[in-house]
């Protein structure tokens, strides 16, 4: 290379970094383009979830609003149903519970009769076995 390409060269450089500082703007302050840039980029991000926040914040509102009216509807409902209806379908649930109640005595029985037969069988005692043979035979 000539000395005259190296000068073009580096006029070439000087000028990029002219254009480069000139685009970006840049100040001894540190204000400059390359801020705005910034600011600008960040502030559309910024509006974006500020919009969608808007947006959630009005749908919790409507769903409030929503909740707040079903309960008034159902409120109405119960007070619109006959006390006897009420009390009909209380003692019915009661029947059930009181049901549902000794059953699980009457299982937790069997289980306690199965359990000793069980034991009884596993340690296979003849003696167990002669006594209720004798207990049971018509002698």
């Amino acid at each position: 290379m000539t000395r005259t390409d190296n000068n073009e060269l580096e006029t070439v450089e000087v000028d990029a970094d002219r254009e480069i500082s000139d685009d970006l703007d840049l100040k001894p302050d540190g204000s400059g383009s390359l801020t705005k840039y910034i600011s600008s980029t960040l502030g559309a991000v910024i509006r974006d979830f500020d919009s969608k926040a808007e947006s959630t914040t009005r749908s919790q509102d409507v769903l409030g609003h929503s909740l707040d009216r079903l309960t008034c509807e159902l409120d109405k409902l119960l007070e619109a149903a006959p006390l006897p209806f009420v009390m009909l379908n209380a003692s019915k649930i009661s029947s059930v519970r009181k049901r549902v109640s000794a059953l699980n005595s009457v299982l937790n029985s069997i289980q306690r009769r199965i359990d000793s037969i069980e034991r009884f069988i596993s340690t296979g005692s003849s003696q167990g076995l002669g006594v209720t043979a004798s207990s049971t035979s018509p002698n």
